[in-house]
């Protein structure tokens, strides 16, 4: 047994803010305790530091099984604890594809060494192709608690009804929380599309995706969890209309979560102006009016979690033309430095959206995003609210580098995260 003492941190948590130190037993992978002058075999000194519950990330896509090249769960599992996270949901859309039970336990098998917790997502269709139902119920036994065609989105709606009335039903007989997670684009709308419609686009010579692409899609799904109570959750947000309808939809008390992501909170289609592909993603960076409206969501409640939508692409990919290259950037190892420099929140809303509430989401709250007490699973995270850095590219521990935010100043700096138990990363470095 060896014991893991933090010392004279600041511990924020869903139940508040106190000062103590934090003592970890490795082997049960439990706080011992929480209180004055403990001791141990290894000490961390945190003095001026904030201990977290550790980050949970409802979108991430780390490749594996199919392409490795780009990220393995390994390496995004490192990417994921130097950034905080201690649990991420892994995307299914894989080759093999995970829409069955088989390729689910070979996600799990490959987890089994990783530096943080990875719970594999499940696609809703076969394929993610949007035509036959995948076997969800096959999935749910091999413990998958989110179903996702992520980046086609769903585009039937009757497909879409059966889904969400399927797994209301699953909710029924088993008592357990399952959750619909869509990304909202309307194909027939965006389809030629490679970035935000607008003022940018026209002047870059590119094609365009409306907000309706999005909105559409929002509005539908909205109205489908009307129709059968099943709960919906709302993919990396991107527009003001799309904000406004989620919050209407809560105030009804419909059964819809939202996440939105880093880069949609922090960038504009401006960014896209030297056609450099780092900045291509979908859905688009769109303009300054939805950002704002973004960061309000987020401070309000509307938007229930900051989820990284962590998309890892080899650099030959990413050096193709604009309208060739894939979409997508990864920010499992930025997403806390830019939520703490960006927006206007105190470090206890932070662990809402970066902790507590993606935890409830998906269905992780028997051991992550918990109050910070004698029992608990250790997965932790400790910051330091006030160290200036600057992100760079080459030294991400991703596979991938294609990082949107290199060379920009970010405060707020991950130093430490613990994974049951076990220091993962010390001093910004994994230590496996």
């Amino acid at each position: 047994m060896t014991i893991t003492v933090i010392k004279g941190a600041t511990i924020v948590d869903s139940s508040g803010e106190t000062k103590a130190d934090i003592s970890i037993d490795s082997t049960t992978q439990e706080i011992i305790e929480v209180g004055s002058d403990l001791n141990g075999d290894t000490v961390i000194d945190a003095t001026g530091m904030h201990v977290l519950p550790g980050f949970v990330d409802l979108h991430s896509h780390l490749r594996q099984p199919g392409a490795e090249a780009s990220e393995t769960i390994e390496s995004g599992s490192r990417s994921a604890a130097v950034g905080g996270f201690t649990a991420v949901v892994a995307m299914p859309n894989t080759d093999p594809c995970m829409d069955s039970a088989g390729v689910i336990q070979e996600v799990i098998n490959f987890s089994k060494d990783a530096l943080c917790e990875v719970k594999p997502s499940g696609a809703i269709t076969v394929n993610r192709e949007g035509s036959d139902l995948a076997p969800m119920g096959e999935m749910f036994d091999q413990g998958v608690r989110m179903f996702t065609d992520d980046g086609t989105g769903v585009q039937d709606d009757s497909i879409m009804r059966t889904a969400l009335e399927y797994v209301r039903g699953l909710v029924e007989v088993s008592g357990e929380q399952i959750v619909l997670s869509q990304h909202c684009e309307v194909h027939s709308l965006s389809k030629g599309g490679v970035m935000n419609e607008g003022d940018w686009s026209s002047k870059l010579g590119l094609g365009g995706q409306p907000n309706e692409a999005e909105e559409f899609m929002v509005s539908r799904d909205i109205g489908l969890a009307r129709l059968t109570g099943a709960h919906i959750h709302f993919q990396h947000l991107s527009t003001a209309g799309s904000v406004e309808m989620v919050r209407q939809a809560k105030a009804e008390g419909l059964n819809v979560t939202a996440e939105a992501t880093p880069h949609h909170f922090t960038l504009t289609d401006e960014a896209c102006k030297n056609y450099d592909t780092v900045f291509k993603v979908h859905p688009p960076l769109r303009t300054q009016k939805d950002v704002d409206a973004i960061k309000v969501g987020l401070k309000d409640g509307t938007i229930d979690a900051i989820a990284t939508d962590h998309a890892p692409h080899e650099p030959h990919r990413k050096e193709l033309p604009f309208d060739q290259a894939p979409p997508g950037m990864i920010g499992l190892e930025t997403a806390f430095g830019l939520a703490n420099s960006q927006l206007d929140l105190s470090v206890a809303e932070i662990v809402k959206l970066m902790s507590t509430r993606p935890a409830e989401i998906a269905g992780l709250t028997e051991t992550q995003g918990r109050k910070i007490q004698a029992g608990s699973i250790a997965n932790l995270a400790i910051v330091d609210l006030n160290q200036e850095w600057v992100v760079d590219a080459s030294k991400q521990f991703s596979r991938s580098k294609n990082t949107p935010f290199a060379g920009m100043k970010l405060k707020g700096k991950v130093c430490h995260t613990i994974f049951q138990g076990e220091v993962v990363v010390l001093e910004g470095e994994p230590q496996r």
